[in-house]
């Protein structure tokens, strides 16, 4: 267990790391955006466009796909042979970039259909309706380009190359900044340039993938047959989780529907808050989900039901450690965050005033949006795909009715708190099923790590609660705001750590135990 315990940090560190840094270049990114473009129309149309094939990634490819695919690659790569394990390959991605050929040609004709479903509220005679479904024509193919190469990636993760699809979401933020610098001042649209810039990422993070797919030797020769018995599994496996493994990502889409019959900006307000909300969750949460799937896949597969559970234990330890403090950080700091990394230019006060009320009300699900990351893979796993289905129609249920609810109190900030009560739900049954299932037994001890953690998150909120009344973030210049936030933020990492440990908390707590 000790083994598997440091394989599993190790594997989460390198995700984590490589995630860093390309969340470091996706603010970079944002900011040039907001500084261009600022939030209005332009950049509410574009959002939108660049949503509906990213949703869908995300529920197809990193979600239904990568959760069904990665448990039966990792059954045939330890039971069945190499040429079997080939045969596998080569044959899902055939199937699978079949069936997304035909997707993206119906995404791309059904493009004014699509922006009317997703965004309802655009008004089909204005240009944010026009914008949108041009951009949606060139945004459409990224959906069957990264969706290969979430299957490329998925591959490399079971044999334990988990740095190369880590770092592969890199060449979007590079393709973004070549398209907005580059591309944007020939075009008589500049922020067409955006959508363009997807389309180019695309193509350039599956080819990226080719090399060390080669090096494998699982370099895939392309075979449709959907008859196949692994692809059959596959397939059977994604059909209900499709849905339960993104509920995150659709709760996120209704707030992008509901927030277009909003004022101008909305949707532009929600997404750069969701961005701020993205750091923590794609370096911790998302790595650490990445990291797990295929130990605990393992663990079921050569039937350690002892190694599953503690696996999973020590999965959610690091979610409360690391989980409190990020969501106590993006609450606290909203204001200042946002406004150091987007208020210049086009990026006004007003559109900070207005993405801090989503941020913080996002903030305040941050840790259920990463315990769901890291519960579901404890039913996808084992291949149970119909339990998280069927908790997610309720917190999707919920998360509508609690939109209709808020959206007519706080505006677009009702929506992002009905998500983040919704994560809640959701990430609370999932949590009493597998406790009530028997397949997750706790470690001993997660009392008094519950206390010590909120212990020490006490001691930090002295720093929070501080008087910056005085302080004008806004009249700083850009060098002024980030030495304010860099020490502050420096200052809580400091202090929480060194309260952890005063409080008690030491490495051999979030590890697994025997």
């Amino acid at each position: 267990m000790k083994t598997l315990s440091k394989t599993l940090i190790k594997s989460t560190a390198i995700v984590g790391s490589m995630t860093m840094i390309s969340r470091v270049l996706g603010f970079i990114r944002d900011i040039v955006i907001a500084r261009f473009f600022g939030a209005g129309e332009a950049t509410d149309a574009f959002f939108v466009a660049f949503k509906i094939p990213n949703f869908m990634r995300r529920l197809f490819a990193e979600g239904a796909f990568s959760q069904a695919f990665v448990p039966v690659l990792s059954e045939y790569k330890e039971t069945k042979s190499t040429q079997a394990l080939q045969e596998l390959i080569g044959k899902t991605a055939g199937t699978l970039a079949t069936v997304l050929f035909f997707i993206t040609v119906l995404g791309v004709l059904g493009a004014p259909v699509l922006i009317y479903m997703f965004a309802p509220g655009f008004d089909a005679s204005g240009s944010r309706y026009g914008l949108a479904v041009d951009m949606l024509r060139l945004t459409f193919p990224y959906l069957f380009f990264i969706s290969l190469t979430a299957m490329a990636g998925g591959v490399l993760n079971t044999f334990g190359k988990f740095a190369i699809p880590a770092i592969t979401p890199v060449l979007l933020n590079l393709s973004f900044l070549a398209a907005i610098f580059w591309l944007s001042p020939l075009l008589d649209e500049p922020i067409m340039a955006l959508a363009w810039g997807v389309l180019f990422a695309g193509v350039a993070q599956l080819v990226f993938q080719f090399p060390y797919l080669s090096k494998l030797g699982l370099l895939p020769k392309l075979s449709f047959d959907r008859h196949h018995a692994g692809v059959k599994k596959i397939m059977n496996l994604m059909l209900p989780a499709l849905f339960g493994v993104s509920i995150t990502q659709i709760n996120l889409l209704v707030d992008t529907l509901l927030a277009s019959f909003l004022a101008a900006g909305s949707v532009s307000w929600l997404y750069f808050s969701d961005r701020l909300v993205e750091f923590p969750l794609g370096i911790f949460g998302i790595a650490l989900a990445t990291a797990i799937l295929p130990n605990l896949s393992k663990s079921y597969a050569a039937g350690k039901s002892e190694v599953f559970s503690a696996s999973l234990d020590s999965g959610l330890r690091w979610v409360v450690f690391l989980g409190l403090p990020a969501a106590a950080g993006l609450f606290f700091l909203a204001q200042p965050m946002l406004t150091t990394l987007f208020q210049y230019d086009a990026f006004t006060t007003t559109d900070v005033d207005n993405a801090t009320l989503s941020l913080m009300a996002y903030a305040i699900g941050l840790p259920a949006f990463i315990l769901v990351k890291v519960l579901v893979p404890g039913f996808t796993s084992r291949q149970d795909m119909k339990t998280p289905v069927r908790i997610g129609v309720i917190a999707v249920v919920l998360n509508l009715v609690m939109s209709v609810i808020l959206v007519s109190f706080f505006q677009h900030a009702g929506l992002a708190l009905a998500t983040s009560l919704a994560a809640f739900v959701n990430a609370g049954l999932l949590f009493i099923t597998l406790i009530k299932s028997g397949v997750f037994k706790p470690q001993p001890g997660w009392w008094v790590f519950a206390i010590q953690v909120i212990a020490a998150n006490l001691v930090v909120c002295v720093i929070y609660f501080y008087d910056y009344t005085a302080i004008q973030w806004y009249d700083w210049g850009v060098f002024d705001r980030v030495l304010h936030l860099s020490v502050e933020i420096l200052a809580v990492v400091l202090l929480y750590i060194s309260a952890a440990f005063v409080v008690g908390i030491r490495p051999r707590h979030l590890l697994f135990k025997g």
